[in-house]
């Protein structure tokens, strides 16, 4: 029997692995479940002249939150390669909180497909309303831009 410290509510603590870690790297959350990987206020610097946030900040927001979800499968460069079609169907106003959840679809060898969901809570009233989806097939890549598996050992965050 091992002596595996536990929490107070007597659950099982996570023992910490021998040696230097270069960076933490985060759980990949259980197949096909969705994860938050990206929440932001919108602010002035955000809007158009109607008081809507321009298409591209959420176009940026979804290619982060892409990469946030491939990051947690290895610890590589990763670069976006395609973006299905994007249709809004909601606006999203100043003020709300814009959230981006995600999710694995597909695993190849050197790419993932990532599947982002958009959701706004609204800042007056704190509905939540979809804005979008998309899926994009992210790509790691070693320092010279040549895929590689992303199971490999990690190649960014090393000493």
């Amino acid at each position: 029997m091992t002596n595996q410290p536990t929490s107070p509510t007597g659950l099982p603590l996570p023992v910490p692995s021998p040696g230097p870690s270069p960076l933490p790297q985060p759980l990949p959350p259980p197949p096909g479940e969705r994860t938050l990987s990206l929440r932001v206020m919108t602010m002035p610097k955000d809007t158009n002249q109607y008081g809507t946030i321009f298409g591209g900040v959420i176009l940026s927001l979804i290619d982060q939150a892409g990469f946030a979800e491939a990051r947690r499968h290895g610890m590589h460069r990763w670069v976006t390669v395609s973006v299905d079609a994007v249709q809004f169907k909601q606006p999203v106003h100043l003020g709300d909180m814009v959230e981006c959840y995600t999710r694995i679809e597909r695993f190849g060898t050197s790419s993932v497909t990532v599947a982002v969901e958009v959701l706004a809570q609204r800042y007056f009233g704190g509905q939540t309303v979809e804005v979008t989806t998309a899926r994009l097939t992210m790509v790691s890549v070693d320092e010279t831009g040549k895929a590689i598996p992303f199971r490999s050992e990690p190649t960014v965050g090393r000493s």
